[in-house]
């Protein structure tokens, strides 16, 4: 597929974390965390099994880079600067915007890596999916190959569904677990594994099922999945003190998370476990999607201290 110094360098190798915690113990729950790890801390998770077959048809097709849309705040756009600066491509980003930030610690990444941005009004933002809005877009970047908010498509849940979540350590998972926002991580795990598969819903978006459905193979339409909606509180992006003492938990644990994607899901399942609706004796697969990188947002908008920056993300306080 695509061989080079630099892709080895976003190749992500895989790494398996058994959690240890009394609640586990007390339901005989093997709670095994899936890692991806790139010398490029911003593609790390899921964001490079998403993008390498959108960087194969950049080149297949002769474009120059890509065009993508996402938050302020979002890892995709940062992971897809550092791919293109990496790999020599140009790199376009519709943001979520009414005004560009240009102190906010993401988008100041994906500047510096040659991302050119462009600020998009909530209103106009909805129309990311219309195809007339799209073919708008797509005249006045006719170099660059369009890539839907998250890398979440046929070719992302391609990327996804190479890596195997199911084969853990100790034996096969009973249940494999992840964060859902734009559906092309869990449709890819969907598609490689016949076990059950849960997506933890981050965002208040009732499309969401049909978005997976639409990324699903046909031998998949018939598989055992879900997703369970009733941890996302009071939206995308947003968490209460319990939840963030929950990733301050997992940090002691040598687990780091995530309040948005990863730590909103692990609470989540915790609370299933606690409640019985995950059964006892299974193994669970959870897989750690990222977005490290995030937490210096959080940290910018005055949402958790600087404390709470070098222990959710494994990082010395300076």
């Amino acid at each position: 597929m695509l061989y080079s110094p630099e892709i080895q360098l976003i190749s992500p190798k895989q790494r398996w974390q058994r959690l240890s915690h009394p609640l586990l113990v007390q339901h005989r729950i093997q709670l095994w965390v899936c890692h991806l790890d790139t010398l490029v801390p911003e593609v790390s998770g899921n964001k490079w099994l998403k993008l390498k077959y959108h960087v194969q048809q950049v080149m297949q097709q002769n474009c120059s880079g890509i065009l993508t849309f996402g938050g302020a705040f979002s890892n995709h756009l940062c992971a897809v600067a550092a791919c293109c600066r990496l790999l020599g491509l140009q790199s376009a980003a519709y943001v979520r915007a009414d005004d560009l930030d240009m102190a906010n610690p993401t988008l100041a990444f994906c500047q510096q890596a040659g991302m050119q941005l462009y600020a998009l009004d909530r209103t106009s933002y909805r129309q990311r999916d219309n195809p007339d809005f799209i073919q708008q877009l797509q005249e006045k970047h006719k170099t660059l190959l369009m890539v839907p908010e998250g890398g979440s498509s046929d070719a992302g849940a391609s990327g996804i569904a190479e890596l195997n979540l199911a084969t853990t350590p100790e034996g096969d998972a009973d249940i494999i677990i992840c964060p859902t926002a734009s559906g092309g991580t869990l449709a890819g795990v969907i598609n490689r594994h016949d076990c059950a598969a849960l997506g933890i819903a981050v965002v208040k978006d009732t499309s969401l099922p049909q978005r997976v459905s639409q990324l699903l193979t046909p031998e998949s339409r018939t598989k055992h999945w879900q997703i369970n909606t009733n941890f996302v509180g009071k939206g995308y992006g947003k968490f209460d003190e319990a939840l963030l003492s929950f990733c301050r938990e997992m940090a002691q644990h040598q687990l780091h998370v995530e309040p948005i994607y990863t730590g909103k899901t692990l609470a989540a399942v915790f609370s299933l476990i606690a409640s019985g609706d995950i059964p006892e004796n299974s193994r669970l697969s959870v897989f750690h999607t990222g977005g490290l990188q995030g937490l210096k947002g959080l940290h910018y908008r005055g949402l958790i201290t600087v404390s709470d920056l070098a222990l959710l993300s494994g990082s010395v306080a300076g």
